[in-house]
């Protein structure tokens, strides 16, 4: 059977998926097709339905959950890896919600946590991520939203920190934050889905037990990214919630929707989320 796969080419996704994808851990009889992506491209592939499995923002999941179930294991989720918000120099808020914002993506949950944090701020516009600290500097945009590797660059170009939006969330629910995880469709086999559920489980393991592994393969989609940044973007994003979400995860998950909800962001609240 083949299977379309698609994550992004950033660390942690690699970390996670290179030994499931080169037949390095047990799992169904599956031929792996991977598709290498930008989330925010992942986030509209899903809208489509493109993908039998994707990565993709719990933001974007929350608009096409009738097609798609969450997987537990996969998952970027945690404490202090939220998106920042930074511009070039220190803003109020006044200014923030005059300000021209960049964000990294419509559907991203770092857009998400933006409007919970400073719902008017309206002035927003989408970029791809790693385009977003440049434009900041030119003058593009007056403040940006960054994700991923991003967050270790910023100060090394003057960059200043106006919001830490995970901390926003963790002070406000006390959850960690839920940045992205991994969907099936649901019209696949059940046990076809549980299998490849604990594959991706297997292959969180199986990488950290053998982090050279998977170096090179890592490190070719990382668009010349410095090792260490790499290393500090594997350590930060892969943790216990990747390889299983667990009661707390799941409890996060639940939460961002009902805050969304809440918020007006969403109209109403996904139902049967999880494998």
């Amino acid at each position: 059977m083949n299977l379309r796969i698609g994550f992004s080419p950033c660390p942690n996704d690699t970390f996670i998926f290179h030994a499931m994808i080169h037949g390095l851990v047990h799992g169904p009889k599956v031929h792996w097709e991977p598709h290498l992506e930008d989330v925010e491209q992942l986030n509209q592939r899903a809208l489509r339905g493109e993908y039998d499995v994707t990565k993709l923002s719990f933001h974007a999941y929350a608009r096409c959950h009738q097609h798609y179930q969450l997987l537990t294991s996969g998952a970027a989720l945690g404490f202090g890896c939220g998106p920042l918000l930074i511009s070039r120099e220190p803003m109020t808020l006044e200014e923030i919600n005059r300000a021209r914002i960049a964000i990294p993506g419509e559907l991203t949950t770092a857009h998400f946590l933006f409007r919970l944090a400073y719902p008017q701020a309206t002035n927003r516009t989408t970029m791809i991520f790693s385009e977003i600290e440049n434009a900041v500097l030119r003058g593009e945009a007056d403040a940006g939203v960054i994700i991923h590797e991003n967050r270790f660059t910023y100060q090394e170009k003057g960059l200043a920190l106006i919001q830490d939006l995970g901390q926003y969330w963790e002070t406000r629910t006390g959850s960690p934050i839920p940045l992205g995880g991994i969907a099936i469709r649901r019209g696949l086999d059940e046990h076809l889905k549980v299998m490849i559920q604990e594959q991706i489980a297997n292959s969180v393991r199986y990488a950290w037990a053998h982090p050279q592994a998977s170096a090179d393969y890592i490190q070719c989609h990382a668009q010349e990214m410095d090792p260490r940044v790499t290393r500090q973007h594997i350590e930060l994003y892969v943790n216990d919630y990747s390889a299983d979400l667990g009661t707390l995860g799941r409890q996060a998950i639940t939460k961002l929707y009902a805050e969304a909800v809440q918020s007006g962001i969403l109209e109403e609240m996904p139902v049967d989320l999880f494998l």
